[in-house]
């Protein structure tokens, strides 16, 4: 699975050089970085009247999802951008079908201490990408079972 425009693979390895040695990072395309941008301002288009906790069950399948397969790269920054990005999308949306001025955004999405709460809607709350753990495969390299190669040749 490549893409069209610029060859490359989703998860595209870049070889790094450094004074160790080298090294492979997997770094995530731009391409499904923006196919996740669209589906994210399709669901909150700032005009739409849908019910907010079925948005916010569709964004969150959508977006954990998303993580979960990408989360063996090098994406702890992409993944904060994109929890941005999604946060943001919903209290635009928020705002307009509600007719929310900030303070009002403000009011409702913090504690009694002040922290930012998560948005949430009739119990279902917004996903958090920056939560996920990031995982990279380490290298294993002659140590994979390979089931041509013998242990014992006696």
């Amino acid at each position: 699975m490549t893409d069209g425009a610029t060859g490359s693979h989703p998860l595209s390895p870049n070889r790094l050089d450094n004074s160790i040695g080298k090294h492979v990072y997997t770094f995530i395309a731009d391409r499904p970085i923006r196919q996740l941008k669209d589906k994210i301002r399709a669901l909150t288009n700032r005009t739409s009247q849908q019910n907010p906790r079925d948005v916010l069950i569709r964004l969150n399948q959508i977006t954990r999802g998303w993580a979960n397969y990408f989360k063996h790269a090098v994406c702890k920054a992409t993944l904060s951008s994109l929890a941005s990005f999604t946060w943001h999308r919903v209290i635009s949306w928020w705002t307009a079908l509600h007719r929310w001025k900030w303070k009002d955004v403000r009011r409702r999405l913090t504690d009694h201490n002040g922290r930012w709460q998560r948005p949430s809607a009739d119990g279902i709350e917004l996903f958090d990408l920056q939560a996920v753990a990031v995982t990279r495969y380490r290298y294993r390299g002659n140590t994979i079972p390979n089931p041509w190669t013998r242990l014992n040749h006696a």
